[in-house]
């Protein structure tokens, strides 16, 4: 499971319809309406927040806005409405950010290289509208891979 911090229109289309699957399980483990992935470390920052179905249910509509965006028809009625409240704001580190930034160009450059191309420039992460960076390491929820975390020196 990959619930992305960063822009979600850095996202390659496989990518994106990944994310709406992986967003949907997510809610459905925070419903408490499946037995698995329960301590999946993708949930901690949602799990973490004050009303977490808020927060599952705001990112989906996201995920949502920039399928729209696309030309693609998610099914938006998986979205409990009365769970959406935009002025949610979810605290990830910069350098957490960074990461996830290497790590979309890492898989793209190997899937999307147009995608790749369109990011390869960019020096910072930067987050979708869920987020709000912070000066901080790598998540300790994150499952880094230690090959990608970005040089800070």
């Amino acid at each position: 499971m990959r619930l992305w911090s960063i822009k979600m229109s850095w996202l390659d289309s496989v990518g994106l319809v990944a994310l709406w699957r992986e967003a949907l399980l997510a809610k459905t483990v925070l419903e408490n309406s499946t037995t698995g992935y329960r301590s999946h470390p993708q949930l901690v920052r949602f799990r973490d927040y004050y009303e977490p179905l808020r927060a599952i249910n705001t990112y989906l509509l996201y995920v949502n806005e920039e399928a729209g965006r696309r030309g693609f028809a998610f099914k938006a009625s998986k979205i409990d409405a009365a769970f959406v409240d935009k002025s949610i704001r979810i605290k990830v580190s910069q350098e957490q950010l960074d990461y996830e930034l290497t790590l979309l160009r890492y898989k793209l450059k190997a899937r999307s290289i147009d995608k790749y191309k369109e990011i390869a420039d960019y020096k910072k992460g930067e987050p979708s509208d869920l987020f709000v960076p912070y000066e901080g390491p790598v998540e300790a929820w994150e499952k880094a891979r230690p090959y990608l975390i970005p040089d800070k020196r």
